[in-house]
């Protein structure tokens, strides 16, 4: 099974002969390209353009982040997959305000409810301090279907993911880390430049996954398509952000496997170092290869259930089958 690669240190990939690799001063790694998913870039790396057609020619994507571990750019090869057919589907179904609403209050309605999967499985240890958090979001989220616009619909969102954010600080074994508010650019503290950092390799991950099918990143639904590069998969990752990246957090904070020691700051940056980074990674890559149960196809891994939720938006562009988000268990 092909699996991703994380380069975190400076260096440089080199073809050779069928397969690539990768030289950090005196030492050579080589990179099985058979094995490849895709590339994940943290540190400075020079590459040329035999790299790239030979990426290309293999359908292998390379994601870069920057000094501070957030994502900024794709390479990914041509559009092998587009379909044309899909695109003008995919088109049609943001034009068409009430087809586009369905979709955005689909992604709202999955988030909210893993969200509350979440809470409901803290509150058995925690009912007296958990139980107001899940009244005030199942308050808030009876008021989805209410709303008219998108707008208005991302501002209801916001309002539920600050008070999930704020049940953190009774999730967590609290110690070092707090939340005060939600800080995105830049993370001004450990908590906040974890779900960031989080949320960063969700996007890739999920923006890998729709390359592998026919679907087009670039229009999405909830989050305007605009001048950002690509929006389907922000649109995706608000459903399976409680169901991996929260649950990452609080796994490694809880069993004290994320310390202070594994952050930097700067007067205006809070982020992971190195170290921080393969410990995040290490858990993301676990928990995406973890398998559950699903539906007809017995057990399947959370990397291939984000591709099969792709396909889910496929069949509903196809007017097949009406995309009902994932919902945890």
């Amino acid at each position: 099974m092909k699996k991703p690669i994380y380069i975190l240190n400076d260096g440089q990939i080199k073809r050779k002969d069928n397969t690539l690799v990768f030289i950090k001063e005196d030492q050579k790694k080589v990179i099985p390209v058979n094995s490849v998913s895709e590339i994940h870039v943290f540190g400075e790396i020079d590459l040329n353009k035999r790299v790239l057609e030979f990426l290309t020619k293999n359908k292998i994507p390379v994601f870069f982040y920057n000094y501070y571990g957030y994502y900024i750019g794709s390479y990914y090869p041509r559009e092998y997959l587009n379909s044309g057919l899909i695109i003008l589907k995919q088109a049609e179904f943001c034009l068409n305000k009430e087809e586009r609403l369905y979709l955005a209050k689909s992604f709202v309605h999955g988030a909210v409810l893993n969200i509350l999967k979440n809470l409901n499985y803290y509150r058995k240890s925690k009912e007296k301090f958990i139980k107001p958090f899940i009244e005030d979001i199942e308050e808030k989220a009876s008021q989805i279907n209410q709303k008219n616009d998108i707008p208005k619909l991302m501002a209801l969102e916001g309002d539920i993911r600050k008070r999930y954010y704020e049940a953190f600080n009774v999730i967590l074994n609290i110690g070092d880390f707090f939340f005060d508010k939600r800080t995105k650019r830049p993370p001004d503290n450990p908590l906040n430049a974890l779900i960031s950092f989080g949320n960063s390799l969700l996007y890739t991950t999920i923006l890998a996954q729709i390359f592998r099918t026919h679907l087009d990143p670039r229009i999405g639904y909830l989050h305007e398509t605009n001048n950002r590069s690509f929006s389907l998969n922000l649109d995706l990752a608000e459903v399976f952000k409680p169901v991996l990246v929260d649950k990452i957090i609080f796994s490694l904070i809880n069993r004290n496997q994320i310390k202070l020691k594994h952050f930097e700051d700067t007067i205006e940056y809070t982020y992971l170092n190195e170290k921080g980074r393969q410990i995040f990674i290490k858990a993301f890559e676990e928990k995406l290869n973890t398998t559950l149960k699903y539906k007809n196809l017995g057990k399947v891994s959370y990397r291939k259930l984000i591709r099969l939720e792709c396909y889910k938006l496929y069949k509903h562009f196809l007017r097949e089958e009406i995309y009902q988000p994932f919902v945890m268990s």
